[in-house]
């Protein structure tokens, strides 16, 4: 019998460099009335939930510039809290706005510690006129149940706060694997919100872990140094002005920002950096899709708590800059990426078998050593910095780019299909009565449940080569027809057609659709397929070519007759057909 236990011992960390910074400048003084809990306690743990709630409602009691909100609950009932900085105390649309989100993964909390830091130097202090021409909106929690299962042993690999906060939600969910599929009641409250406030720019506030490097605060967006991006307006301004700004900000104050990157593999570094293919159940490629600046920031797991805090901070005070100056260009940038409408879309990704490049990388030094536990050679980081170097750097490439449709239509049995495209604020017209449409529809002989585990509750299910039929389909009164020559139309693309990776047939919205229904038995089947050999001889053809080339089918009596029974007029004609019609 297996038991679990605790060893009590917690995983070696290599000593960090020694660090100080020009942001050390903005930690309050001790005596300071807004200190922030973290801030008083030396940055050693990050006040929960209740003491969050209890500093930001004192803030807005204090200041008309904070507003304290709810915009939705937990699974076990936790309101989930929104904060709005403003120069006047009202949202003024006319004014670009930061979306900061902190705490998706809420052992990752950094976000929270620094924007309640900016908020109170906005409020109190020196930051005031970062909200001239500009808003802030602050989530500081979005997994608040994760956020209280808090502990010392909760992410062996991350250098503080000393009371972590768990990766998933009380529903067992990874939110960043949720924005597609939009499972989880607080992914449906954050699409609300995105809907509500409209975000010109959208900050996804992670701790990444992995190999260690000299970057403290690393970040990445969809079409970073020319990779694909759906976004490609916004794409160009996040090059062109945000990155440039960004990066001498960090590094005026001490900070060293960097890439994104993860390893080729972790015991040989030697090959170089992973190129990741990020798909749209992931934040930054959603925003990509859903036309919405988005960075993913992923400050490093093995830096201090305190140093990856100012950093956070620096990066969203030079955000709310780039904003202020430039966030007209970006509106304008976005606009055009939702009126685009390109006749393709690549909807499946993968890394390629060769380096795409080469990168420059900062690392550490590292050391091998043979470890009893795994019998391999592993990786121990020193703690020092080592040369510069370049790197090889693969990339990701398409596997699967489809033809834009005119429209999709969803019958009205889907409706949790129908309900998550709503949750998503995609537009389409419900017909009041029953109507045949001529479309294209989709048979899916290959598909298959993925193997393995389920992944994020679900049971994923992969599509194969699809066969396309054009017919006349019948559609009940309450089913759809989805446009996609509308601001989110790539997002219905990818969330419709059963071949993207992330369309909700793929996450297990239609599964129903491999269920066999009607069988027969042998003693019915035979005769009928003999009959079916004497009156049809092309099909006499194939059934001999499938005899000749597949021995273990000639073999089985019973796949045989199965082969008959496909092709007979006692099919299942709903059997494998994806029910969701496509005008093409």
């Amino acid at each position: 019998m297996t038991q679990l236990a605790s060893s009590g011992l917690h995983a070696p960390l290599p000593t960090p460099p020694e660090w100080h910074g020009a942001s050390e400048a903005l930690i309050a003084r001790a005596d300071n009335p807004w200190i922030t809990p973290t801030e008083a306690n030396g940055f050693t743990e990050t006040p929960n939930y209740e003491q969050t709630r209890a500093w930001l409602e004192r803030l807005d009691a204090a200041s008309p510039m904070i507003h304290l909100e709810t915009f939705g609950r937990s699974p076990q009932g936790r309101d989930l809290l929104v904060v709005y900085a403003t120069a006047n105390g009202t949202l003024d649309p006319t004014k670009p706005t930061l979306l900061v989100q902190a705490g998706i993964h809420s052992g990752e909390i950094d976000g929270k510690e620094a924007t309640m830091m900016l908020l109170r130097d906005i409020a109190f202090g020196s930051k005031r006129a970062l909200l001239d021409h500009a808003n802030l909106v602050f989530v500081p929690i979005f997994n608040v149940d994760g956020h209280e299962r808090s502990g010392p042993f909760n992410r062996p690999n991350q250098r503080g706060p000393n009371n972590q906060g768990w990766r998933n939600t009380a529903q067992n969910l990874n939110l960043n694997r949720d924005y597609v599929k939009a499972d989880a009641p607080e992914m449906r409250a954050m699409l609300g919100l995105f809907q509500l406030v409209h975000p010109d720019l959208y900050l996804d506030v992670h701790v990444t872990d992995g190999m260690d490097y000299q970057y403290d605060v690393t970040y990445t967006f969809q079409g970073r140094d020319g990779s694909y991006a759906a976004s490609p307006h916004i794409a160009h301004w996040l090059n062109a002005h945000y990155r440039p700004s960004v990066d001498a900000a960090l590094s005026r104050n001490g900070h060293v920002p960097g890439d994104l990157v993860f390893a080729h593999n972790d015991r040989d570094l030697d090959q170089g950096m992973l190129g990741y293919p990020f798909t749209p159940r992931y934040s930054q490629a959603y925003g990509d899709m859903a036309h919405m600046a988005t960075i993913l920031i992923e400050n490093h797991s093995l830096k201090p708590f305190r140093q990856r805090v100012l950093g956070t901070y620096i990066l969203i005070e030079e955000s709310l800059r780039q904003l202020s100056e430039h966030g007209r260009e970006l509106r304008t940038a976005a606009q055009a990426d939702q009126r685009a409408h390109p006749a393709t879309l690549p909807v499946g990704w993968r890394e390629t078998e060769q380096p795409a490049g080469t990168r420059h990388f900062l690392p550490m030094q590292r050391e091998n050593f043979t470890s009893n536990a795994s019998g391999a050679a592993e990786t121990h980081w020193t703690g020092r910095a080592a040369a510069a170097a370049n790197v090889p750097q693969y990339g990701v490439e398409s596997t699967i780019t489809l033809h834009r449709p005119r429209a999709y239509w969803v019958p009205a049995t889907k409706t949790e299909v129908i309900d998550r495209l709503r949750a998503h604020g995609i537009q389409f017209e419900t017909i009041a009565t029953p109507r045949t449409v001529a479309v294209d529809m989709l048979r899916l002989p290959d598909a298959h449940t993925a193997p393995g585990a389920p992944a994020e509750g679900r049971t994923r299910v992969m599509a194969g080569t699809p066969v396309r039929i054009h017919q006349q389909e019948w559609m009940p009164a309450g089913s759809i027809r989805v446009p996609t020559d509308q601001p989110l139309g790539d997002l219905a693309v990818i969330m419709l057609d059963p071949q993207s990776e992330d369309s909700l047939f793929a996450w297990g919205f239609f599964n129903e659709i491999l269920q066999r229904v009607e069988y027969a038995d042998g003693y019915v089947l035979a005769p009928l397929a003999d009959q079916m050999l004497a009156a049809d001889p092309a099909l006499r053809r194939e059934f001999e070519a499938r005899i000749a080339a597949d021995p273990a089918f000639a073999a089985d009596p019973d796949a045989r007759l199965a082969w008959f029974y496909a092709r007979s007029s006692y099919v299942d004609a709903r059997y494998q057909l994806y029910p969701v019609g496509i005008e093409p």
